[in-house]
């Protein structure tokens, strides 16, 4: 037996494309398909990603916001504690504008 008779290339289709050839084509083909639907799939799963952590993080500030906006408005500011922690954080802000303009 000759080694033509087992290459695998040596089997022409209908087409007279080797098997080798027509499997080597798809390979091909099925990684180009494969990358895109990657590509794909990466496009929508990180735009649902950030909208999910946008929609996580409005949930939040808004959750903390507006309680405490609403108690902080209903509480009397001619108060000893309510003078405290207003100069309390206009201190705080000096403070944090004093550290981040140091060279």
């Amino acid at each position: 037996m000759s080694d033509a008779a087992f290459s695998v290339n040596a089997v022409p289709s209908e087409n007279g494309v080797g098997t080798l050839e027509l499997a080597t084509r798809a390979a091909r083909d099925g990684a180009a398909d494969a990358s895109e639907a990657a590509a794909q799939f990466w496009a929508n799963s990180s735009l649902m990603v950030s909208r999910l952590l946008y929609n996580t993080a409005y949930t939040l500030s808004y959750g903390v916001v507006f309680p405490v906006a609403y108690v902080a408005r209903a509480i009397p500011s001619d108060n000893a504690a309510v003078q405290g922690v207003v100069e309390g954080a206009e201190a705080a802000a000096r403070k944090v504008d004093d550290l981040l303009n140091r060279p």
